[in-house]
């Protein structure tokens, strides 16, 4: 679905899984330093937008999700996860409950198969499920910002801002009134920044919660009766993921940011040595330069020195081996 904000001056069109959006509108680092001030919005409207309304809502999501949600207190935000029977991410939703309605917006390209399973899992329960992604926008306001929210509007308040569910025919004249707007692209870097995994760039087919630092966060360890929850357990109190996040500091004087699946190695082992994991985001940051997250192999020294492809990297814990 494209954006409108895509013709406003100066916006360049992203690209892959972010298509539909701008990547930026002409100044990347500009756009950086107006969010990381908490001035100006994030255009997200290719996020799928999902509701779920009816007497059962919030219980029959606890059987369905990794997060707590049978008690959800009204706009009180949370995030949770829809896994695999073998405990493998398939989905990450983002949820505030206004008191009728659950909001959730999920990544581009997965409402369709998100909708399809909440479906086949209504059975008696008093729930109805919608997609409403033609009608509603998702915008995110940095932190910080003082940007009125509509009357009527669903927000989702966190620590990193607010998404707000806005009606997608108010989009631009919002975007008019409180921007400017600021492209995908300084929105990730202060996602790689902030160390917060993104489903489909941090995930492969394989990805468990605990390898992203999900634990917390969007998987309740005191609760159970959910898809995937016997893997969730059993690494918890019995063993350690066999992969880990890792934050990454790239050698500013490389030209090109080595990009997704990049191989990364011991540099002392060069190009030729062992693979150990992959890039998984890389951005250029307004203050930090080329930064990077990855997914390594438990078992890498977290004092290792890494190479991204040809690029030299230090790495910082975000999960702890």
């Amino acid at each position: 679905m494209k954006s409108p904000l895509l013709s406003l001056p100066g916006a360049v069109p992203a690209e892959g899984r972010d298509e539909g959006v701008a990547a930026h509108y002409g100044d990347l680092f500009r756009e950086q330093r107006a969010l990381a001030d908490g001035s100006g919005l994030v255009d997200l409207s290719h996020h799928g937008v999902v509701t779920v309304t009816g007497d059962d809502r919030l219980s029959w999501l606890h059987l369905l999700l990794t997060q707590h949600v049978s008690d959800l207190a009204p706009n009180r935000a949370t995030e949770a996860l829809i896994l695999s029977a073998n405990g493998h991410i398939e989905h990450a939703l983002y949820l505030v409950d206004d008191g009728t309605t659950v909001w959730m917006h999920a990544e581009p390209g997965t409402r369709g198969e998100l909708v399809a399973y909440l479906e086949s899992m209504k059975f008696f329960y008093r729930v109805e499920v919608a997609d409403r992604t033609e009608d509603f926008a998702v915008v995110h306001l940095p932190a910080g910002s003082i940007a009125p929210v509509p009357d009527g509007v669903a927000v989702r308040e966190t620590a990193h801002g607010r998404d707000l569910f806005l009606p997608r025919a108010d989009l631009e004249t919002y975007a008019a009134a409180h921007g400017p707007v600021a492209g995908i692209l300084a929105y990730e870097a202060l996602r790689v920044e902030a160390h917060r995994p993104r489903l489909g760039f941090e995930t492969d087919h394989r990805t468990i919660p605990h390898e992203l630092g999900w634990i917390g966060s969007a998987v309740h360890l005191q609760k159970g009766c959910y898809r995937g929850q016997e893997t969730v357990a059993r690494v918890h109190n019995l063993g350690k993921p066999p992969r880990r996040l890792v934050f990454l500091h790239l050698d500013g004087s490389e030209v090109h940011l080595p990009g997704h699946g990049t191989p990364v190695r011991l540099a002392a082992d060069g190009a030729e040595g062992r693979q150990l994991g992959f890039i998984t985001t890389s951005a250029r940051h307004h203050e930090l330069g080329p930064i990077a997250l990855a997914l390594v192999k438990r078992n890498v020294a977290v004092d290792a020195e890494l190479i991204a492809g040809d690029t030299a990297a230090a790495q910082e814990t975000v999960v702890e081996p």
